[in-house]
């Protein structure tokens, strides 16, 4: 007995569209990927003796007009204050404008200090 075309089920699954979907994918998402990790624009200041350190988990990053961020978004010192109490204590790396005010990244700095962090770092330039 044969039967019409019409009700044969397919016992095969086409993967291609699914593999050419998942391709395009991968694609745009590595063109996206750098792009998305670019961060906060801050022009850190030259120095001659810095080093490189590893390791530092915590992220502060001070702006020319004086803004803070913390671990990419935007924050006031008292929000700063909170989410640093609740954070493990990892190191912090303070990225500051070479333009910032200093007595801006001293408050920061004390901040760190006061909530209970021990190893801060402040990023700059090798010459």
């Amino acid at each position: 007995m044969r039967r019409s075309g019409r009700g044969v089920a397919f016992s095969d699954i086409n993967v291609t569209p699914f593999v050419d979907v998942m391709l395009v994918l991968l694609i745009v998402f590595m063109v996206a990927a750098p792009l998305l990790e670019q961060g906060i624009d801050v022009v850190l200041p030259p120095a001659v003796t810095s080093r490189q350190v590893n390791g530092a988990g915590l992220s502060i990053t001070l702006t020319k007009e004086h803004v803070v961020y913390f671990n990419n978004g935007i924050v006031t010192l008292d929000e700063l204050r909170q989410q640093l109490q609740g954070a493990p204590r990892r190191p912090i790396l303070i990225r500051a404008d070479r333009n910032a005010y200093v007595d801006r990244l001293v408050e920061l700095w004390d901040l760190c200090r006061d909530v209970g962090f021990k190893e801060i770092h402040i990023a700059t330039m090798s010459e």
